[in-house]
């Protein structure tokens, strides 16, 4: 099995809802790939149930081999899935520097430490912010700040929700263009997105939902050219 990540037959209820019903999720190691849908597909709720934050119903979620039941969201941090969750919640008072150390002291010895910060600032195209307090940065600066600090951890997988929600068509494009260098380094992906513009800029493969079930799934252009899923989106907001 490829996939470093796949769920089976999960469902979630909540009251009389079906958020999510018996959706088969595979991530492949080494892709990008985008979860996406109209709102109210059902989405943030996989997501959530992927991180730890909701208990399935039913159906089981793997991550790298071994079954997620009853493991807390903290120890599947700890198992290599690294999280950024929709708003920032970076250290605003903080240095972004600084915002950066506290990330890596986690994972690596002292003296490794400023080189990292050296590479993620670069990365990040944060250089001279370096020495700002945190909440100084712009949304998307705050963002990335927040992707560098998820990166710090070390992590086998990135799950990014709605990482360009808010962000202006510069800031946008330029995530996609950091989530793809941080691929081609060897990182695995997965990313809850509606921005179809974004997808198509970053995804290798899509699961799309629709009412809490998956309704497609392919790659960029088989999602693209698919009528079906253009109707869903149809009076739907494709932009923030």
């Amino acid at each position: 099995m490829t996939a470093i990540l796949y769920s089976e037959n999960v469902s979630k209820q909540f009251g009389g809802m079906r958020a999510v019903d018996a959706v088969n999720l595979e991530i492949e190691r080494g892709e990008i790939h985008c979860l996406i849908g109209p709102n109210g597909a059902g989405k943030s709720t996989m997501f959530k149930l992927i991180v730890g934050y909701h208990d399935p119903d039913e159906g089981r979620i793997f991550f790298d081999g071994a079954d997620l039941v009853n493991v807390k969201a903290f120890a599947r941090v700890q198992r290599g899935m690294s999280i950024k969750m929709q708003k920032p919640s970076v250290f605003k008072e903080l240095p972004t520097r600084l915002n950066l150390h506290v990330a890596l002291q986690q994972k690596i010895g002292k003296q490794q430490i400023a080189e990292e910060e050296a590479r993620l600032l670069e990365l990040l195209d944060l250089e001279e912010q370096a020495d700002k307090p945190a909440g100084l940065l712009s949304h998307g600066q705050q963002q990335w700040l927040e992707i560098g600090m998820a990166l710090a951890l070390g992590p086998k997988l990135v799950l990014l929700d709605e990482p360009t929600a808010g962000m202006s068509d510069e800031e946008t494009y330029r995530t996609g263009e950091l989530i793809k260098r941080l691929n081609a380094d060897g990182m695995t992906i997965l990313a809850v997105e509606h921005d179809m513009s974004f997808v198509r800029q970053i995804a290798d493969r899509v699961t799309v939902m629709h009412l809490g079930q998956v309704f497609a799934r392919g790659n960029i252009e088989e999602i693209v050219g698919d009528a079906r899923v253009g109707e869903i989106y149809l009076g739907k907001s494709h932009g923030h």
